[in-house]
């Protein structure tokens, strides 16, 4: 499978490039104070949907994110949609109390109504994971030629249930989140988007492989030991090895524990490593989608640099040892990236691409 076209929007920027270019310089400035969370909000201005059923702002964020790609360039008979989300329109509902708002099939079924399309869609909800699960789905929809394309696509937007419910989890951080120090405190939600147009044969960006593994350990919790983590990673690695890798890095304490021994079992200390939620804030179900993105965009660009992780240097000793990246210019072109996803329910997730 490959990518031809993609793009995102999240507290960084309006399109892919702004976010790109913030994210590298590891800006840390887009975050807003909600009461007593710390948030990234999305400032562009986003594009109106008249319908009131789809007039959902996750639907405006990812209609933001579609805007670049052309999608009326393509068959509406052989384009796909699936789309990653863990909120849908459950900032919306708690007004209208309009049932459609929170299905979590609405950004799917915007898009695929929007442009008049006329091929499978779907949403998938897989948590935190969501993002690379979408793939999973594309790769099956173009293996079995129901498609010659799919809009891949990942949005979620601030709401109040999810803010009370990590809060009520006690993972929601007041102050800039701390991934991988021994003084972290959780996480900052963001809101964004991001879409991807995908083929089978065509395209500038090589998905080598995806990993999905479960848990089966708890309903919010991961296992400790990262077994099925480190399982997803080999399996999306197969026999490549990577230049990159974009963490989860939530900075809560029971993640960055069992990612960090997944990562180290699977590549030591030696290849630099970075969470960009520092940058972007927690995105949720458009999460790994931007952070996806992300590692398109610094594939395309050819750069020799990767996104700093931002912390405070003070390494938990509790976490086996990763190479964290600095802002230091590295001794070859980044080429291949992996990206990694954890979710809720112990769902598991990893992509590795690779410069076409």
């Amino acid at each position: 499978m490959k990518i031809i076209k993609y793009n995102a929007i999240c507290n960084l920027g309006g399109n892919i490039e702004e976010v790109f270019q913030k994210a590298l310089s590891g800006c840390t400035d887009c975050f807003v104070n909600v009461g007593e969370w710390r948030v990234g909000r999305v400032e562009s201005e986003l594009p109106e949907i008249s319908k009131e059923e789809y007039n959902l702002r996750c639907n405006r964020l990812l209609l933001a994110a579609l805007a670049p790609l052309e999608i009326e360039k393509y068959d509406k008979s052989s384009l796909a949609v699936v789309c990653a989300t863990s909120n849908s329109g459950v900032r919306e509902y708690e007004k209208s109390r309009n049932p459609k708002h929170y299905e979590i099939g609405n950004p799917a079924e915007f898009v695929k109504n929007y442009f008049n399309l006329n091929n499978y869609y779907a949403s998938v909800s897989t948590a935190c994971s969501s993002g690379i699960k979408a793939f999973v789905v594309a790769k099956n929809l173009l293996d079995a030629g129901y498609a010659e394309h799919v809009l891949v696509t990942g949005t979620d937007s601030l709401a109040n249930v999810p803010l009370y419910g990590f809060d009520s989890l006690e993972i929601l951080s007041p102050v800039p989140s701390n991934p991988f120090s021994k003084n972290r405190k959780g996480i900052n939600i963001g809101e964004g988007a991001a879409a991807f147009i995908v083929s089978k044969d065509c395209g500038n960006i090589d998905v080598l492989g995806i990993g999905e593994t479960t848990d089966f350990y708890h309903s919010t919790t991961p296992d400790p030991e990262g077994t099925e983590a480190e399982r997803a990673i080999r399996q999306a690695l197969g026999n490549n090895t990577a230049d990159y890798i974009n963490l989860h890095g939530t900075g809560t304490r029971a993640n960055d524990l069992m990612e960090g021994r997944a990562v180290n079992k699977v590549f030591g200390d030696k290849i630099p490593a970075s969470s960009t939620k520092p940058l972007t804030g927690h995105c949720l179900g458009a999460a790994a989608s931007i952070e996806t993105a992300l590692c398109c965009k610094l594939l395309e660009s050819k750069s020799n640099k990767v996104f700093p992780h931002i912390y405070d240097g003070d390494y938990d000793s509790e976490i086996p040892p990763i190479k964290l990246a600095g802002n230091e210019n590295l001794p070859a072109v980044i080429k291949t990236c992996l990206c990694t996803s954890f979710g809720f329910g112990g769902t598991n997730s990893a992509i590795c691409l690779r410069s076409a």
